[in-house]
């Protein structure tokens, strides 16, 4: 059995004082420099700057807080040669942070909080992630009903296909499109798991897929205890590793792209271990591919 590619590592950098994994221990832009040299260091491939907490519950920051946030760091961490990716739903932001040295945009709204990310986006050519979005974090969890649309897997995959439509629409070239199925953003923790059992579905869309499950509630909620309370937070990455193994070994029945982590060194660790799983394709480099 030929396995896929090993995926590339995106490490977390989250320049807040609300994040849900580390409690803002990074939100001070020198700190967060610090931090994404770290990554760099245990052998991330991308780094992801974000300014905006997107945890269940989580109220928006003013625009000029995020800029603030984001930019001094992105600048930094590019000067030092790193591939900057920014995790943001503003176009302003967006712009901001391509022109300061980023070139990938990761927008877990998918381009439906703020349309005009996308003209960003294609007039500076760069990649673009769109995850599947329902809602902002403050409401997201009232959106959590599949089963009239055939299910989480059929559900997804049209309105991430309805994405691609306004995506291309806005010029965003074809090889620079990579899809995210947006685990615990407008799921319950079966949804979730029932995505990552059908990637192939999503992979039908033709375009490469990230996955960030790194810490997040449904791991807590695998690993709850005898009185039914969820795993805390700092506690859920060897779940997460695990669950990166089983992804570079062809979980869910096709490859991954990247994977969203924010513990760099324990899953570059684990995807050596699947490399060791079968033959192995050449890693992966860039989300481009050839189209007819």
């Amino acid at each position: 059995m030929t396995r896929p590619s090993t995926p590339l590592v995106m490490g977390v950098v989250n320049v807040t004082p609300d994040s849900f994994s580390d409690g803002g221990r990074y939100d001070d832009p020198e700190r967060a420099i610090a931090h994404g040299r770290e990554l760099l260091a245990e052998g991330a491939d991308i780094l992801d700057v974000g300014g905006e907490s997107t945890r269940p519950g989580a109220t928006r920051p003013l625009l000029a807080e995020e800029l603030d946030r984001v930019v001094p760091v992105i600048e930094a961490l590019a000067a030092d040669g790193a591939t900057v990716s920014v995790d943001t739903m503003r176009a302003e932001v967006a712009a901001r942070a391509l022109e300061a040295g980023a070139t990938i945009v990761n927008d877990v709204s998918g381009g439906l909080a703020d349309p005009a990310i996308l003209d960003a986006v294609a007039g500076a050519g760069a990649t673009y992630v769109a995850m599947h979005w329902r809602a902002h974090s403050d409401r997201m969890q009232q959106f959590t009903a599949y089963d009239e649309q055939g299910g989480v897997v059929a559900a997804v995959r049209a309105e991430l296909a309805q994405r691609v439509a306004a995506i291309r629409g806005a010029g965003v070239r074809d090889d620079r499109i990579v899809l995210d199925p947006g685990l615990g953003f407008a799921k319950l923790p079966h949804h979730n798991w029932e995505l990552l059992r059908h990637l192939d579905v999503l992979a039908e869309l033709g375009y490469p897929l990230l996955v960030g499950a790194s810490r997040k509630t449904f791991l807590g909620r695998l690993l709850e205890d005898a009185a039914g309370q969820p795993r805390p937070v700092g506690e859920r990455e060897a779940a997460g590793v695990a669950l990166s193994s089983l992804l570079a070994a062809g979980l869910g029945g096709a490859p991954v792209w990247c994977l969203r982590v924010h513990d760099v060194r324990a899953h570059r660790d684990a995807l050596a271990v699947a490399a060791q799983w079968g033959p192995a394709t050449d890693r992966a480099v860039a989300p481009e591919r050839d189209r007819e």
